[in-house]
């Protein structure tokens, strides 16, 4: 499959698509709280995103993966499934959301930090946010993937955590996943060229300790291999010819 470079009707639904997956995060915030359980904050998410949003939840039964959300606790690194265990104080957890409206997809994470948080999990928490946008900077037309790898990798391990390799983002559109395949390490000046028009997702994922993953036996559930902690954050951005545009930007980030 070659690079889809979107028209401009299709970037105003993907725009649409981002808004409502940025709108999932913001009404799910104020229930990520201790003793509530991951399983209640899927059945919230799907029916926010059914009743009120009219679209549709992407993960949900997308090559069976069982929830409408994935939940990613402390050292599971990505694609973690709701379940009925309860968040406990110093918890961090992400929220991936991703919603289909008119056929096109937003895609969007956010990292929680439930209760009191140890500094050394909020520290990690941080970083990672920071060394997603350090490579949404890098984005531009006529600027290369290795430009945003470099810059989350260089970011990254200069705090002293490693980046995971096993996963990437990707473009998206009509399909949740598209090429090109966004790498969080690699070099400046190597990889596919950016164009105007071109749709991808960052969403780098650093751990406390080594990069190592592996994936637990329901076929979804990644983990740390050394059960350090990992953090995740995701945008869907579009390429622009000066630049890019977030669009699934949330109001506290505007």
């Amino acid at each position: 499959m070659s690079i889809i470079i979107k028209t401009d009707s299709e970037i105003e639904k993907m725009r649409v698509a981002g808004k409502l997956a940025a709108d999932v995060l913001e009404m799910i915030a104020p229930f990520v709280v201790v003793g509530v359980t991951t399983n209640e904050l899927d059945k919230l998410c799907h029916d926010f995103i059914v009743d009120v949003q009219q679209a549709i939840p992407a993960p949900l039964n997308y090559h069976g993966f069982p929830k409408s959300i994935c939940t990613s606790i402390n050292h599971t690194v990505c694609h973690g499934i709701p379940s009925d265990k309860k968040l406990k104080s110093g918890d961090i957890v992400n929220v991936d959301i991703t919603v289909i409206k008119d056929d096109y997809h937003g895609d969007t994470s956010q990292m929680f930090c439930v209760g009191t948080v140890n500094p050394h999990a909020k520290r990690l928490v941080d970083i990672t946010r920071e060394a997603m946008f350090l490579g949404i900077k890098q984005v531009r037309a006529g600027a290369r993937l290795g430009d945003i790898g470099h810059a989350i990798q260089h970011y990254a391990e200069a705090n002293r955590y490693s980046v995971v390799r096993d996963f990437c983002g990707h473009g998206i559109g009509k399909s949740f996943h598209e090429e090109p395949h966004v790498l969080h390490y690699g070099k400046i000046g190597e990889g596919e060229t950016l164009e105007a028009g071109m749709i991808i997702t960052i969403e780098p994922m650093l751990n406390l300790g080594k990069r190592h993953v592996k994936t637990l036996g329901d076929g979804w559930t990644a983990v740390t291999k050394d059960h350090s902690l990992s953090a995740q954050w995701e945008h869907t951005i579009l390429v622009t010819p000066t630049g890019y545009e977030i669009l699934t930007l949330r109001q506290e980030e505007m």
